[in-house]
């Protein structure tokens, strides 16, 4: 594989890559302002790095991630595409979008865990229209001082809202679960992912007024919303992940790169566990690794499992050791 062409390059080390990122294709180019500069939380380094990535991972063997998978990451940065990523439960979908946040230093992932009641609004914005009413009617009463019920006190972003806003960097958002979801928020997401914007109209209503509004993002920042209006500058790099437990809409697919990421085999689940126990674990852990393997040719069994069984029976003898292997090696596609 050409690898010139790489932004996103797997190698577990932080460098600033993204700053030879092309200009978008004109019909993924968006121009949202005034521009946001990250703070707080967005600007640091994340501190999920250790435990999702690993705390020894600058000690585990290097393990460049498969060519499909690298060509994936980089097609969604370079047109600017969310990555739709499906594969059985710990195969790394989750841990991709914080790997690439670290490597191309974004910061902290904004992460949208979805669930049967989630709704498109939630990932954009909450307004507390209640905590609003009774300010006003305290202040009313003189129990507060005058404009403590400003609307923008009342609004906060949720992790898609915050993924919009303009920043000359794109900021790594985890869609997490999307198969989880009602039917209808699939299809809900496409004019949001197709245009990068979306409108509060809650500030929309005031805009002659208070033209410009300052809200909460999901970082916990200050950040200025002009019209009501919420524009992206730089794509996000967006991952939605899927178990494959259903199909999506030809409208989202045709929208997102897709990626599907098999089980992992022998020297990448070894280098997972070096990067997360050490050395010595990988090693005495070895016969772990292979019973997991060949167990999982015919089980549905997800990586984490060894990650724990490997950790608990390192203070186990056999055959206590044994048993705890199997105890916490549950195959997880059993019948109920």
């Amino acid at each position: 594989m050409n690898e010139e062409w790489l932004i996103y390059r797997g190698v577990g080390e932080p460098h600033d890559g993204i700053a030879a990122l092309p200009d978008p294709p004109p019909w993924r180019d968006f121009d949202g302002g005034p521009v946001a500069e990250p703070g707080g939380a967005a600007a640091a380094p994340d501190g999920n790095v250790a435990r999702r990535l690993g705390a020894h991972r600058q000690a585990a063997e290097l393990h460049r991630p498969e060519p499909e998978e690298l060509e994936a990451v980089n097609a969604a940065l370079y047109l600017r595409r969310p990555l739709l990523v499906t594969g059985y439960p710990g195969t790394g979908k989750s841990t991709l979008a914080h790997a690439v946040a670290h490597e191309l230093k974004l910061g902290r992932v904004l992460r949208w865990p979805v669930v049967s009641r989630t709704v498109l609004q939630e990932g954009l914005y909450r307004y507390d229209a209640l905590a609003r009413l009774q300010d006003v009617q305290i202040s009313a009463g003189g129990g507060s001082p005058a404009g403590a019920h400003g609307i923008g006190k009342y609004i906060r972003l949720g992790p898609l809202g915050t993924a919009l806003l303009p920043t000359e960097r794109p900021r790594v958002l985890l869609v997490d679960e999307l198969d989880k979801s009602d039917i209808d928020l699939p299809n809900d997401l496409l004019n949001v992912l197709e245009e990068g914007e979306f409108t509060l109209p809650e500030l929309e209503r005031v805009a002659d007024s208070e033209p410009e509004v300052q809200v909460l993002t999901d970082d916990g920042a200050k950040v200025t919303v002009r019209d009501g209006r919420v524009r992206c500058r730089a794509f996000p790099f967006i991952i939605l992940t899927s178990n494959g437990e259903r199909d999506f809409p030809a409208a989202l697919l045709r929208r997102c790169i897709q990626l599907k990421l098999g089980q992992p085999g022998e020297k990448r689940l070894a280098t997972m566990v070096r990067a997360h126990l050490g050395e010595e674990a990988a090693q005495l852990g070895a016969d772990l690794i292979r019973e997991f393997l060949s167990r999982s040719r015919s089980e549905l069994v997800a990586a984490d499992q060894l990650l724990n069984a490997i950790y608990l029976t390192h203070y186990a003898a056999p055959p206590t050791r044994e048993d705890l292997a199997d105890l916490l090696i549950q195959r997880l596609d059993r019948p109920r």
